[in-house]
């Protein structure tokens, strides 16, 4: 049997799996990482990490019974975007990786955007220019770091260091490119206006590729790493955001997914990347050739549920090691017993910052309207209604360009929870469909290695062939019980978005 690997290097960890053609998972590894913290605004890791990582996983996801390096037809990688890696001419990292969420190169953005900032949304689809997009970190390291920028002959991001190692070649493909600033994603070439800007050119850039491309086999080196077989294809995935989109099943357009993890993501299938002619919904590139996504990102969703229960539920920490129980599942009960609007309490979900659909770097996390009546159980319900709003708040900006969403599929670590979903369903007035496969970013990139080397005819046949709906959530009676708090959290939202501004700009 004809076996696909999948690779993801996402922000903290790489995972890899391994699976048949019918989307059966057969294994999977796992490896994290500890990301380096310098400064305050510096986020970084030695880009060895992110191939020793991929090593472990690979071999970890592939040690299965009966299964040999020959069944491995092909693999595909995916990965974060914006993190760059500064490669020297004999292809050795020079530089410490520079992570998608290092804020370092904020007076480059500042420039870049006076110089860009008119033209910079109908050539990348980004609605503005902050610190995290690779071209503002290129222009810093040339700016503060003048030798390690002279030896500098290529420029990657992770999917691109990681199909290096894996085959020898640079490339990249629209759909990982399409944040870096650099990428022009109507005409996907590279934007050369922006690499005179900060003084590079288009050679020390990958060559682009389509999403999904067979870029080569295996090096006998990397082989050998790996234990898998020369023979074995490797393909380019693309953005995470994009290739669990392929994973979740939504490669057309109209097709709505979101992913609840550390951060919330949606992805609005598209064809036109300028229909949103408010220039306010990011777009990027899809990992399926000739479509593109909506891409609203909001940066604290998981992670802040994470920051509670770390912060004020230790009893629960405690009672969880003593009963083996998942302390999610311990705080959402105390939210079952809450009713919906939280008696009043509203929570912005702003703890790093806000992103889409209205960026505010400076905006801040807020508990609006408890009194000595709310419990604990409010504060936990009152977040995830708060990441629900979020999610409508976006969606409602989508609608506007006048998409018609009849139903979302929801991924990433939130969807496994039932009343997160049925809160996300009574908000949005619309059916939550959950997925067999959580591991959608995998998934995605295990159809496409099938396309690429001949498993599947199309994407459409490897989704149909591999993604299974779990359950389709629809809004129940609660549903007319969050009008008026989501037009209150809406109205929240406006009025303190001024005032984080004034009150953090110098203490951020």
């Amino acid at each position: 049997m004809e076996l696909l690997l999948a690779i993801d290097a996402g922000t903290t960890s790489v995972k890899a799996g391994l699976f048949a053609p019918d989307g059966r998972c057969l294994g999977v590894g796992r490896q994290e990482y500890r990301l380096e913290t310098p400064a305050a605004d510096r986020v970084q890791l030695d880009p060895e990490v992110y191939w020793q990582a991929c090593l472990k996983t690979v071999r970890e996801a592939i040690r299965q019974p009966g299964v040999t390096p020959e069944q491995v037809k092909a693999l595909a990688v995916s990965s974060q975007g914006e993190t760059t890696i500064t490669l020297d001419a004999k292809g050795k990292a020079i530089y410490p990786a520079l992570v998608w969420l290092d804020n370092r190169a904020a007076d480059q953005a500042t420039f870049l955007a006076e110089k860009f900032g008119k033209d910079v949304y109908a050539r990348t689809g980004i609605p503005e220019i902050v610190p995290t997009w690779s071209a503002c970190k290129i222009l810093w390291i040339r700016q503060n770091e003048p030798d390690v920028f002279s030896r500098a002959h290529k420029f990657l991001l992770v999917q691109d260091y990681l199909i290096y190692r894996l085959t020898g070649r640079i490339v990249t493909d629209g759909s990982i490119s399409c944040t870096t600033l650099n990428f022009d994603i109507v005409k996907k070439t590279w934007w050369t206006d922006v690499q005179d800007a900060i003084g590079i050119k288009t050679e020390q850039l990958p060559e682009i590729v389509q999403p999904g491309a067979n870029v080569g086999t295996l090096s006998p080196e990397a082989a050998g790493q790996l234990g898998l077989s020369t023979k074995t294809c490797v393909v380019t995935g693309g953005m995470d955001q994009a290739v669990g989109a392929i994973g979740a099943g939504n490669f057309k357009p109209g097709k709505v997914s979101e992913s609840t993890g550390a951060a919330l993501a949606i992805q609005a299938t598209i064809t036109d990347p300028m229909i949103d002619r408010s220039k306010v919904v990011p777009v990027y590139c899809h990992s399926v050739p000739g479509r593109y996504l909506f891409v609203p990102v909001c940066p604290t969703a998981g992670m802040a549920f994470k920051w509670l229960r770390d912060s004020f539920f230790q009893d629960e920490m405690k009672k969880v090691d003593d009963e083996q129980m998942d302390a999610y599942d311990r705080l959402t009960k105390l939210a079952e017993a809450v009713p919906a609007g939280s008696d009043g309490l509203i929570m912005l979900p702003h703890l790093m910052g806000a992103f889409s659909p209205e960026p505010n770097l400076l905006a801040r996390g807020s508990f609006t309207g408890f009194t000595l009546h709310h419990t604990r159980g409010h504060f936990v319900r009152a977040l995830l209604e708060g990441v629900a709003f979020l999610l409508k708040r976006n969606l409602d900006y989508i609608e506007r360009t006048g998409m018609v969403i009849p139903e979302i599929l929801s991924t990433g670590g939130g969807a496994r929870s039932r009343l997160w979903n049925q809160i996300k369903a009574n908000v949005c007035n619309r059916p939550i469909v959950t997925l067999a496969n959580e591991e959608t970013a995998l998934l995605g990139d295990a159809i496409l290695a099938g396309v690429a080397s001949g498993v599947f005819q199309s994407i459409e046949e490897g989704c149909n062939s591999m993604v299974v709906v779990k359950e389709s959530i629809q809004p129940d009676g609660d549903a007319r019980a969050y009008i008026e708090p989501y037009r209150l959290y809406c109205e929240l939202d406006q009025r303190l978005s001024d005032y984080f501004r004034r009150g953090y700009s110098n203490k951020a």
